[in-house]
């Protein structure tokens, strides 16, 4: 049945007509013929979770409602809180920056605010429904074992996306009338990104400090904390409680929630199309000083290059967030490394696969949008300067970033363990290497602004590059203790590589430049 047009129902059909097809296009990589193979894989995806789910937390459903489990479930639905902030922050500025429908809005005799109102509330539904397939397993398994009190999880999610979706409109729309629209979309990410890396990370480095492990477990049953948290009669425990099933607490979280939204809705959407009209400015100057100064300096062309690939990965609009989380969760081994210093109790061994992993998945990414992400490739294929340069300054440009930014980390390593350094050095390259390789010989042409849909252009790719750093990350860490042992996980990583160059669509045109 289909609404009055410009009436609120009729915008809500055309938003989430919108988002049916984002979502298909995301997981049929917009061919259509995917679509079996694809709802299989979820089917096969759901199933599995069930599978994890019944073995980490089925053994949990019947427990009370004492002080360690309103921790447990408090601590958890605030990390997915976060989580859903950041996510609501990104989708909200992309909603000022992307939607290119702006101006059709603006010149329709139909109230804009109707549809800004629509566009919120659809964050807000969204929201939930894609934190849903992760976490229906968990809850369908605590309801199998500890009965129909935990369907106020459900609810609890939803209150949550509310939540998230009127703090993150608030947040961003801070930042425009702060700092203006021109800064706002970086702020933005960066804001997003913290928040969404915050709380794990604020665990785990007290983990660190406190026992010298990475658990976050360890801090949230740790006497201390169970002390310091408040009685189990606050209000701050009524989410927990509404997952617990506890109805007044469900409710009262309900209502709170949705009525945050509905004040933010109001007094925000009115102003929405001024924010946005602002907003899409910004990405329409240039910045012709840059530009002229950017090539200006004198070298040899294939440093002009590498000097392009950096700049446009510089200014990549969406590039800050999606990158700076992984950097953020480099915080952690780092303070674990400063708290190794002089203990000898061995938990630098840690850090190694995990910065190999990490180098793996920084580098596949920055690769993605030097190579397929290039937004001028017909004006790079007549460029007079031979392909092999173009190239290969891609590859120096990705590489030369993940350099700088491991550089400090295997330095601080080498101090504690030359050798464990050196393996880890040798990691990082190999890791980085092989992932800038992959996305070289599968490369598709792409716009930059697809970078958060990289991994359905090429599943192959996809799962090529992370077993390539899952690879990797375990060669290292065998040759920190034994170079001899390390043979075999270094041929299997290896052959991954191997495998994933045969396998690739175009292999005559990706061999690396000599």
């Amino acid at each position: 049945m289909s609404a009055r047009p410009g009436t609120v129902f009729w915008f809500a059909q055309h938003e989430m007509r919108l988002a049916w097809r984002d979502w298909l296009a995301m997981i049929t990589a917009g061919r259509r013929e995917r679509l079996p193979r694809a709802i299989m894989a979820v089917t096969t995806f759901v199933i599995f979770m069930h599978v994890v789910a019944y073995w980490m937390v089925a053994r949990y459903a019947q427990a009370a409602a004492d002080k360690a489990t309103l921790v447990t479930i408090g601590a958890s639905a605030l990390l997915s809180w976060l989580l859903m902030i950041s996510q609501a922050m990104e989708s909200v500025t992309r909603a000022f920056y992307s939607r290119s429908d702006l101006d059709l809005i603006l010149a329709s005799p139909v109230a804009a605010e109707k549809l800004f109102a629509v566009r919120i509330a659809t964050i807000a539904v969204l929201l939930p429904l894609m934190a849903l397939p992760l976490a229906a397993p968990f809850i369908d398994m605590l309801i199998t074992f500890g009965g129909i009190r935990w369907l106020g999880a459900y609810g609890l999610i939803f209150a949550m996306g509310a939540a998230a979706t009127a703090l993150a409109v608030t947040i961003v729309v801070a930042l425009f009338r702060i700092v203006g629209a021109k800064r706002t979309r970086l702020l933005a990410q960066v804001a997003a990104a913290v928040i969404g890396a915050a709380f794990v990370i604020g665990l785990q480095v007290a983990a660190i400090l406190s026992y010298g492990t990475l658990s976050r477990s360890s801090v949230l049953q740790s006497p201390t904390t169970l002390a310091l948290a408040p009685g189990l009669d606050s209000a701050i425990w009524w989410p927990a409680r509404a997952a617990l099933g506890d109805g007044f607490a469900l409710l009262s979280v309900l209502t709170a929630s949705f009525a945050a939204l509905a004040v933010v809705t109001l007094i925000v959407a009115p102003r929405f199309g001024a924010y946005a009209v602002s907003a899409s400015a910004v990405g329409q100057v240039g910045s012709s000083r840059m530009r002229s100064s950017a090539f200006s300096q004198p070298g040899s062309p294939r440093a002009a290059l590498r000097r392009k690939e950096w700049l446009l990965l510089r200014r990549d609009p969406w590039l800050a967030s999606q990158t700076l989380m992984q950097m953020l969760y480099l915080i952690p081994p780092a303070v674990l490394l400063w708290r190794s210093f002089g203990d000898g109790n061995g938990a630098h061994q840690l850090l190694v696969p995990v910065l190999v992993m990490a180098a793996g998945q920084l580098s596949g990414g920055l690769a993605w949008l030097a190579i397929s992400g290039e937004d001028a490739p017909d004006l790079v294929a007549t460029a007079p300067v031979p392909t092999r340069y173009v190239v290969r300054a891609k590859i120096e440009a990705v590489l030369g970033i993940v350099a700088v930014v491991f550089a400090p980390l295997v330095a601080a390593l080498a101090i504690v363990s030359p050798r464990h350094a050196l393996a880890t050095c040798g990691g990082i390259a190999a890791a980085a290497a092989a992932a800038t390789a992959i996305q070289l010989w599968f490369r598709t042409q792409a716009k930059r602004s697809q970078f958060r849909r990289r991994q359905v252009s090429s599943r192959f790719a996809t799962f090529a590059e992370a077993f390539s750093s899952i690879g990797w990350a375990a060669t290292a860490a065998v040759a920190a203790a034994s170079l001899c042992l390390a043979i075999v996980p270094g041929l299997l990583a290896l052959g991954l590589v191997a495998g994933a160059w045969f396998m690739s669509p175009r292999p005559k045109h990706a061999r690396m430049p000599a």
